[in-house]
């Protein structure tokens, strides 16, 4: 019996998202909990399932602020370690028109860097359905042996294995570098959530469909597979299916920080409800609709980590949209 739906390793840390200006002119930001796997599991409490983290934070008052809001949203913190020399992780999230993002990071190292492999509880992630993890933890640093000591843990205890390759270019020494951790992440999950510009970054084919199938082929091992494509909606491909479903528009944009993170727990969400063998194109067509219309609605609000939706909420846009379509 596992005791634990997700358990998620890697970062969190503070988003600081734009607010307008102050009197001055001089632009004003928002402290917000973030960083993608926190996000994931925010997104999956809210729909109920049991969660766990591992990382680590700054022993300071951003740290303090990421396990409250952890243990607020209900997700484990037994794995959250802090860090007494290094200071938590700090992110700047800079809109542009459409909601579209760039981001300065503060993390030369960030705690999230100094996870140790001593401090992964291998125990937790055997107890757990499913272990997500993304790039970002890869990047450098004790965090990098943490993450393939938790791998390899997984996949040894038989837990299907979740990768997203967030892309964040500046935060790696270089674009080789970063795309050789990323294949080892594309080699060692079952489930894999990609988007358009990260499958472009590691295929180098512009066409979608050829990049689909061309990483397929060199990565067998991923049962699961969806792609994000923005106002395109998305695509899963399951044992040589491909299923797409297009976007759901629930308002304007006002940033698109953490849709992914959003997207992502759904499809998860759908595959714990369904079950990763012998998924129905119908069950995968409801688990596309459902994590699209959720990450519609979390990029019309500021911030990820406190603004995932609600299950009702999210069927509901959902059926706002299929009564659009008819």
């Amino acid at each position: 019996m596992k005791t634990t739906d997700v358990t998620a390793l890697g970062e969190v840390l503070i988003d600081f998202t734009g607010n307008g200006a102050d009197k001055a002119g001089n632009p004003v930001f928002t402290a917000n909990p973030g960083g993608a796997p926190g996000n994931v599991l925010a997104m999956l409490a809210k729909l109920g399932r049991r969660c766990e983290f591992i990382g680590k934070v700054g022993d300071d008052d951003f740290g303090d602020l990421l396990e409250k809001t952890l243990k607020e949203a209900g997700i484990g913190t037994n794995g959250l370690m802090r860090d007494k020399k290094t200071g938590t992780t700090l992110a700047f999230v800079h809109t542009h028109e459409g909601g579209e993002r760039s981001f300065s990071f503060y993390r030369d190292p960030g705690a999230d860097m100094m996870l140790t492999e001593d401090e992964v509880d291998e125990e937790v992630i055997r107890n757990s359905r499913i272990f997500h993890f993304g790039s970002l933890s890869l990047c450098d640093g004790p965090c990098r042996k943490a993450t393939r000591k938790a791998v390899g843990a997984a996949r040894s205890a038989g837990v299907p294995v979740s990768f997203d390759p967030n892309l964040r270019e500046s935060l790696w020494d270089s674009e080789e570098e970063a795309l050789r951790q990323i294949c080892w992440g594309l080699e060692n999950c079952d489930i894999l959530k990609i988007s358009d510009n990260e499958l472009r970054f590691v295929t180098k084919e512009d066409d979608l469909e050829k990049g689909a199938a061309m990483l397929l082929r060199r990565y067998p091992g991923i049962a699961f597979m969806t792609l994000t494509a923005g106002e395109d909606g998305s695509a899963a491909y399951y044992k040589g299916r491909r299923i797409a479903v297009p976007a759901v528009h629930v308002g304007n944009p006002v940033e698109k920080t953490g849709a992914g993170d959003t997207f992502c727990g759904c499809v998860l969400d759908g595959l714990i409800r369904h079950g990763l063998d012998g998924l129905s194109d119908e069950n995968i067509r409801e688990t596309l609709s459902f994590a699209n219309a959720a990450a519609a609605l979390v990029i019309c609000r500021k911030g990820a980590f406190r603004s995932m939706p609600e299950r009702r909420e999210i069927e509901c846009s959902v059926s706002a949209g299929d009564n659009m379509k008819k």
